[in-house]
């Protein structure tokens, strides 16, 4: 999560079970890292770095969770308006997986066209394909579903297609506290691609629900930092 899954932190939840840990999200070009800095401003957490300074910030990151987890394997969420940037943070040093972010719902990151507005590029599939080409690590792509004017279905096949390795989806379901499970179960029936199911996966009746969509993996962030955990990841 924005502003709080740093290297730190990480190091001090791996041992609850967790076999890859996420960076990030990070900004990576002018128009992504100036709509961090203007969500800064209004007083919500955010990754905010320059860009002089984000890629060896990156680097250094992967580097401290590698030193003392070197068996766990590490992604970084990130963003930009082109592929460039993160094709770059995917050639890191012993960075296993580099995270297309098309799930921020921020009003400054949407009015650039990133975040969840990715999703409605018309060049989707070239922007993931250029990056996936690009790279020397696997590549994930985060989205959330049930977005306004997005077939989540569709968008999914897509990335499939486009060649990612995974897809990551915050199953969030509008005026509905839980995980849509029915959708997720959808991605899973229709895809080949690793799934990673994420949203509401705060207890162990929750995950179950989730590991039974036929998901490859899950994500868990929010329980995590609210300290809600009350058990061990690896028994999944």
């Amino acid at each position: 999560m924005a502003g709080i899954s740093n290297s730190e932190f990480l190091n001090k939840v791996i041992p609850y079970g967790f076999d890859v840990a996420t960076l990030g999200g990070y900004s990576l070009d002018a128009p992504t890292i100036e709509a961090s800095r203007k969500i800064v401003e209004r007083g919500r957490k955010e990754f905010d770095f320059p860009l002089d300074k984000i890629f060896s910030h990156i680097e250094n990151e992967v580097a401290s969770i590698k030193k003392v987890h070197n068996d766990v394997k590490v992604s970084a969420n990130v963003r930009a308006t082109t592929p460039q940037p993160i094709i770059d943070v995917g050639k890191i040093k012993d960075l296993d997986i580099v995270e297309i972010n098309c799930h921020c719902r921020q009003e400054e990151i949407i009015d650039i066209g990133c975040g969840q507005n990715m999703l409605k590029r018309p060049d989707l599939k070239e922007f993931i394909s250029e990056i996936v080409d690009g790279v020397n690590c696997e590549v994930s792509v985060k989205i959330r579903a049930n977005v306004d004017g997005v077939d989540t279905l569709e968008i999914a096949k897509l990335i499939e297609d486009a060649g990612a390795d995974y897809l990551h989806i915050d199953a969030m379901k509008k005026n509905v506290f839980d995980a849509d499970y029915d959708l997720v179960k959808k991605v899973c029936e229709s895809t080949k691609i690793k799934v990673i199911g994420n949203n509401s996966l705060n207890c162990e009746d929750n995950i179950k629900k989730m590991i039974d969509t036929g998901v490859y993996g899950f994500s868990i962030a929010r329980a995590v930092i609210l300290g809600n955990l009350n058990f061990n990841i690896s028994q999944f």
